[in-house]
């Protein structure tokens, strides 16, 4: 082998590290140039740490390279469709299961339809007719699907406008589902209790060949090539998709990009959100029903502003393919209807789930409108009714209960400092959400986003980013404990009965996935706008608060009141 001379060597090994420091003094110059240390002092203190001189000097290239692989993640983008790999599951491994463990079961359940149901002398009347009554029509044909449906379309055009609460008017595909509905019925084929009536779905779900507008000014043109999930269930139930109904843009409050939809009772007064034009609508008998969603109150709180009532389910228990993502470990599907039992029949056919939305199957789902209401475990959160006036309306409900023979035990509802010490919603809905519309925020589409105040989205997201991945990963392992804890609490009962927004209610139980219906209860003394009540439910406990909902429906009527101006 012939030996280099060392001169040469010297020459080589002085090259070399001449390279390496060039390198290194371009690199460094280059991070320098968008990246400082002294951004890391800052950016420390923002996520409440505090690092040594010479620890910054230890991350610096660290952090530098970090953020190259970050960059280079942000040249790819994500569709707003792409699930993320990490999955809440409601069901911990702490949790007793039930001999036999999770199988999908869908239509099943015992609920009564009326064999003798007459047609009003005002058509307009069937517009607040119940879904067992609209199906017993139905299928004992004295209106056909197709009549039905022009009715609701008619009232749709009617009052539409006056509400702001429809996006896209779907007549074409209604009517050609209507007398597919009606052909197949003359045939002898009967779908259920769904079939030939007409509905709404909230414009947050694709449907090949209308526009998915996410209630949002950048995405009024939107088509998505998809039928989402709970409509095919839907149009396989023989539903007829009327309209696409409204929802605060990105679903947030009830202004979207033409308007603000407006509650019923009062056209002053917004019909809260997100899935305004599905409660104002209903309410207003636009629809018989219409599907929601909620990732944070967007079912339960245009029910109350509406006075509709609305099934958020356990968290898993319909298949959000198709449906806007908002916040994956959050996100929930449910029907907004006029009472519980209509609630009860809807729910029994989107319950399901697929192959491509990673929230594990739920459990069977087995309503019975024939349960006696005196063999469910009734309580109600005390230290939640203990902070109501005298007058306020949640103590008439228990009262409601002990008339039915059923008095309700009082339990103590955990929301103390240990199971609530910071808001751990705020951290998981702010860093998924900002996730979810990563290149909205990174290609300045938000700045389209007809609202820019500091509570709404552009700025909730941007605010997001700075949440880091350590915290939200712990804050999810204290939303980890608050499961263990509520799991424990909801265990000896049916169903808790508890007022709508007391203390962390919502949000707790929206974080651990827990069922809930609310409903009217009454309405304002002052506002004369409706009030609700809640009943809470174990984990796939939906029958048994459907079932006592409707019992206290039977019992009190507040929801077969209708708003003046829409009779």
């Amino acid at each position: 082998m012939k030996k280099i001379s060392p001169i040469l060597a010297t020459i080589m090994k002085y090259s070399i590290l001449l390279s390496g420091l060039l390198f290194f003094v371009f690199f460094t110059s280059k991070a320098q140039d968008s990246i400082s240390k002294a951004d890391l002092q800052t950016a420390a203190r923002m996520m409440d740490l505090q690092y040594t001189v010479a620890e910054i000097d230890s991350m610096y290239m660290g952090v530098v390279r970090n953020r190259q692989e970050i960059i280079k993640m942000h040249t790819t983008g994500l569709s707003n469709s792409v699930p993320t790999s990490l999955w809440q599951l409601p069901e911990q491994p702490w949790l007793k299961r039930k001999p036999g463990g999770r199988k999908p079961n869908f239509a099943t359940g015992k609920i009564v339809m009326p064999k003798k149901v007459k047609l009003p002398a005002d058509i307009n009347d069937l517009a607040y007719y119940r879904l067992p009554d609209l199906a017993s029509l139905i299928k004992n044909r004295k209106i056909s699907s197709v009549e039905l449906t022009k009715l609701f379309i008619a009232r749709l055009k009617k009052y539409g406008d006056t509400l702001e609460c429809i996006i896209t008017l779907t007549e074409g595909i209604a009517m050609q589902q209507a007398k597919k509905a009606d052909s197949l019925l003359s045939k002898g084929v009967y779908l259920g209790m769904l079939h030939g009536i007409p509905y709404g779905l909230k414009d947050l779900f694709s449907v090949k060949g209308t526009k998915t507008t996410w209630g949002a000014e950048p995405y009024k043109n939107q088509v998505i090539d998809e039928d989402a999930y709970v409509y095919q269930r839907l149009r396989n139930a023989g539903a007829i998709l009327v309209a696409k109904l409204t929802l605060g843009a990105l679903a947030q409050g009830d202004v979207w990009f033409g308007g603000r939809t407006r509650s019923p009772w009062n056209l002053s007064r917004g019909s809260s959100g997100s899935s305004a034009g599905s409660a104002s609508a209903t309410v207003a008998g636009l629809v018989p029903f219409a599907i929601g969603t909620e990732t944070l109150g967007s079912i339960v709180s245009p029910s109350t502003a509406c006075g509709a009532t609305g099934l958020r389910p356990t968290f898993g228990s319909v298949s959000r393919t198709g449906a806007m993502s908002l916040c994956w470990s959050l996100d929930k599907i449910g029907p907004i209807c006029r009472s519980a039992e209509d609630a009860a029949i809807v729910f029994t056919y989107i319950n399901g789930f697929d192959d491509f939305d990673g929230v594990p199957a739920p459990e069977p789902y087995r309503y019975n409108s024939t349960t006696e209401v005196k063999k469910l475990r009734v309580a109600y959160a005390k230290n939640y009714f203990d902070q109501l006036d005298s007058t306020r309306n949640e103590w008439a409900v228990l009262e409601a209960f002990r008339k039915m023979g059923v008095e309700p035990e009082p339990m103590t509802f955990p929301d103390d400092s240990l199971v609530w010490p910071f808001d751990i919603t705020s951290i998981v809905l702010g860093a998924e959400s900002a996730a979810a519309f990563d290149m909205f925020t990174r290609t300045n589409v938000d700045d389209q986003m007809t609202r820019q105040y500091r509570g709404d989205w552009p700025n909730y997201f941007r605010t997001a980013r700075f949440i880091p991945a350590v915290d939200y990963i712990n804050a999810n392992r204290q939303r980890s404990l608050l499961m263990r804890t509520i799991q424990a609490a909801m265990e000896p009962y049916d169903v808790v009965i508890t007022p709508t927004y007391a203390g962390h209610q919502l949000s707790i139980t929206n974080l651990t996935g827990n069922p809930a219906v609310c409903m009217p209860n009454g309405f304002d003394k002052r506002s004369g706008l409706p009030t609700s009540v809640t009943f809470l439910g174990k984990l796939w406990g939906e029958a048994a608060i459907l079932r006592a909902a409707d019992a206290y429906q039977q019992a009190t009527g507040w929801n077969t009141m209708r708003p003046s101006l829409f009779k």
